[in-house]
């Protein structure tokens, strides 16, 4: 897929679910991965042509402590006239050697998110920008229901009343695999997390893949339901006092 559908799909999805207001400064959080990099790519080509004006900064949390090379990052972001944060942090320190964590990712999404929204709002900006695309909306989604037998996952908007912070993402109506080619020219960090591919979040885009097989666009269905929820018929114990 083309840099430009991809900016047709992110401005969709600005639009249909009011992402962006005008006048917004909007924090990017960049961890260096194919996600986080595409939407900060596709959030400054938008600026020229949106109709609300924005400003745009983004937000890297280090998570050991300065150690990463972040060298062609900053050059990047140089080179689309974005503001780069470096914030350096000892949250592997602390989910891997302090906390000694066996499921380490809950707790490194908190604090990732805790030092995200703080920065944030110490640079003055509004909202904060993730790249969670369709995939992780459907796999959110297995997960609440598989492990916490709940129905639920996360929202295209989100205002967090503690920081004062409105969350959002404009890569939700945009498929995984159509992120990797447009990722293919950009400087990605490499992951060096221990626990990579090793989450109960790998194991569910597994069971979507093999499932995938079996049932064709059985992800395609999923999201569908859970992007148009005027479709859904679900049980209501509230019924069971009518008589």
């Amino acid at each position: 897929m083309s840099l430009q559908k991809l900016l047709g799909k992110v401005r969709k999805a600005c639009v249909m679910y009011d992402l962006i207001e005008e006048n917004d400064k909007i924090a990017v959080g960049l961890s260096g991965g194919k996600d986080s990099l595409t939407l900060l790519e596709c959030l400054a080509q938008m600026r020229i042509f949106y109709p609300k004006k924005y400003q745009l900064v983004a937000i890297c949390i280090d998570l050991f402590n300065g150690k990463t090379d972040y060298t062609q990052l900053k050059k990047f972001c140089t080179e689309i006239n974005v503001e780069l944060h470096i914030v350096n942090s000892e949250i592997n320190n602390i989910v891997f050697n302090i906390r000694k964590e066996t499921n380490p990712c809950s707790l490194c999404a908190n604090l990732r998110r805790g030092i995200l929204n703080s920065k944030a709002k110490e640079l003055g900006c509004n909202k904060v920008a993730l790249g969670h695309h369709s995939d992780d909306l459907v796999e959110t989604f297995l997960m609440s229901m598989f492990y916490e037998s709940r129905l639920n996952t996360f929202l295209p908007k989100t205002y967090l009343t503690n920081n004062d912070i409105t969350v959002i993402r404009p890569m939700i109506l945009i498929d995984e695999n159509e992120i990797v080619g447009i990722s293919k020219n950009l400087p990605v960090v490499h992951n060096e997390c221990p626990a990579d591919k090793h989450t109960t979040r790998q194991n569910i885009k597994v069971l979507i893949q093999n499932l995938n097989k079996q049932i064709p666009q059985v992800k395609k269905h999923i999201l569908s339901a859970i992007l148009h929820p005027e479709r859904n018929s679900l049980f209501d114990k509230l019924d069971q006092t009518k008589k």
